[in-house]
Formats: C-alpha cells, sequence, structure tokens
C-alpha cells in the first residue's frame, strides 16, 4: 500500500488564557494537545481518528492542513512535508471542518465562484463543477439564497461542496456529521464513501463510533494526545463493537490496567 498521511512523533502543546486555566483546572497554564503522536494512513482508505472531546483530534488535523504548527515532529501529506512544502500540501487537500464559518451576507453561488478562483480553476471549469456538486446536494434552490438563510445541514453541505471544489486527491474533515440531521448525514456519508470509490484518500475524525464502523478501513485511537490503539477495524476492535472495544482501550490507558 502507498502511503498518503504519514505523522511521525507529532508534539503539541497551547499556552491558556487565564479562564482556560479555570476551565482546565491548569496550574502550569498549559495544555499538551499532541503528546508524541505518530500515525499513516494509505492511498484509497478512510482512515479514521477516533477519541473524546479534547483528546487531540481537531489539533492533528489542522496540523495535516496546515493551519497550525506542531512543536516539534513532522508530517507529511501526499508525499509533502506540512512544514516546509505547506502550498504543496494544500493544493492536495480539501479541508472541511464544523468551525468553518461562511460569511452569512454572501449566496452559496458567490461563494463557490469566490473559492473556485482562489484555486486558480477557470470560469468554465468553476460552471461546471458548479453545477455538478450543487446538484447532487441539493443545492440548486438555495444557490441565491443569502448564508444567514439557510438551515444548519444546508449551510454544512455548501462547505463540503466548497472544501473539494478543486477535485482534490486527499480529502480532511473533521466531525463531518456533527450537529446535522438523521438525512444530512446520510448525504455526507454516502458522499465519503462515494469518493472513496473514485480512490480518493480520506482522513476523518469523530467521537461516533457508528461511523468508524460504516465508513472505516482503518483506525487510529487517540487518548490524551497519544495513540492507544491503531490498525485495521477488525484489529482494533478485536471480535467486539466499536464501542466496547474503545472503551476497553480507554480503561487501560486512564488506568494501566
Amino acid at each position: 500500500m502507498q502511503e498518503i498521511i504519514r505523522a511521525e512523533d507529532i508534539r503539541k502543546t497551547f499556552h491558556l488564557s487565564r479562564k482556560q486555566r479555570q476551565i482546565e483546572r491548569s496550574k502550569t497554564g498549559k495544555k499538551v494537545a499532541l503528546d508524541g503522536l505518530s500515525f499513516t494512513a494509505y492511498e484509497g482508505e478512510i482512515y479514521g481518528l477516533l477519541g473524546p472531546n479534547g483528546a487531540g483530534k481537531t489539533t492533528m488535523l489542522r496540523i495535516l492542513s496546515t493551519l497550525i504548527s506542531a512543536d516539534s515532529g513532522e508530517a507529511f501529506v501526499a508525499g509533502h512535508s506540512v512544514s516546509r512544502e505547506p502550498d504543496k500540501v494544500r493544493a492536495s487537500i480539501g479541508f472541511l471542518t464544523g468551525e468553518l464559518k461562511l460569511e452569512d451576507f454572501f449566496t452559496p453561488d458567490y461563494l463557490f465562484g469566490f473559492f473556485g478562483r482562489l484555486h486558480g480553476l477557470p470560469e468554465e471549469g468553476i460552471r461546471a463543477r458548479k453545477e455538478e456538486l450543487f446538484r447532487k446536494f441539493g443545492i440548486d434552490a438555495y444557490a441565491q439564497v443569502k448564508v444567514a438563510d439557510l438551515s444548519t445541514g444546508m449551510k454544512q453541505k455548501v462547505s463540503l461542496v466548497i472544501s473539494i471544489i478543486h477535485d482534490p486527491s486527499v480529502i480532511i474533515f473533521d466531525e463531518p456529521t456533527n450537529g446535522l440531521d438523521v438525512l444530512t448525514a446520510k448525504v455526507v456519508t454516502d458522499f465519503l464513501l462515494e469518493l472513496k470509490g473514485q480512490g480518493k484518500s480520506i482522513i476523518l475524525s469523530t467521537h461516533i463510533f457508528s461511523l468508524v464502523e460504516k465508513l472505516c478501513d482503518r483506525v487510529g485511537v487517540i487518548i490524551g494526545g497519544r495513540m492507544a490503539a491503531e490498525g485495521t477495524l477488525d484489529e482494533v476492535r478485536g471480535g467486539k463493537s466499536m464501542e466496547d472495544a474503545f472503551f476497553d482501550i480507554y480503561k487501560r490507558e486512564v488506568t494501566g490496567k
């Protein structure tokens, strides 16, 4: 198998504000988000980072997407170093996060064209890609509606199509179905499987066991910023449900038993 993403001993610490210190009950004013995290994802597979809130999943995906830098360690996407070749990494990926905020004043039609030009796509290519994706996700009827007036699910669909406007080879999704209704969530998960069928490589973070079992070929379980278990879905589950396997792994990591 050809590797598509490799993370090597990634470490990241954040300095906390006074309010964050109170919430985290931190005496040092620092939070270790990633503590030597390493993993490898392969071409054409869906790789899931599974873990509780605060485990470091989002931080890892932001590093892979070149949005933030690691304190130490190195990561590669499609053969490019995220620290030394960020432009090449960005050209290779589509990144969707639940924190992507679309400007309320603009319409899906305008935003699609704006981001298409940012990616350097020709106008004809933008029109063809928009027609394809808007039809697939049912955005056509809402193309001229301001983002402020769209439902949460429709906003997520618009964010999704914008993130893949340039037809990237690597898709990075942070909690792709978080906060979505069941119908919209199914549209998104079906599309992820369709992208895999096209030969795309996908890495996603989630805390939803059923999503991992439905989508993922391989999974890495992150607890406390460290990789607690990694392998194929069957290897990590060990004959159990993903939920039962996760809590066994969690208990082992927390208690050492």
